[in-house]
């Protein structure tokens, strides 16, 4: 089993999926997400284009969910500590 500095993203108390980042590169993935999620409004205008900003979207998304199963902690369920 991997040391939890190995892991960039901590897992959620309660739930399933991942929390707040443990180290920089973690909260770097999320900034970059951030910016390109807010850059899609600009460059597929939701209006205009709602198919491609729904593929983009959907597609920073997946690749951001894709960094967490691999940098994060295993995912499971948790009821809470």
């Amino acid at each position: 089993m991997a040391d939890k500095k190995d892991y960039w993203f901590s897992a959620k108390t309660y739930g399933w999926g991942w929390g707040l980042p443990y180290v920089w590169q973690g909260w770097f993935v999320y900034g970059i997400a951030a910016v390109l999620l807010i850059a899609g409004v600009f460059i597929f205008p939701p209006i205009t284009r709602p198919v491609v900003f729904q593929i983009y979207t959907w597609s920073v998304v997946l690749l951001l969910v894709v960094i967490c199963w691999i940098k994060g902690e295993p995912p499971r369920w948790r009821w809470g500590k």
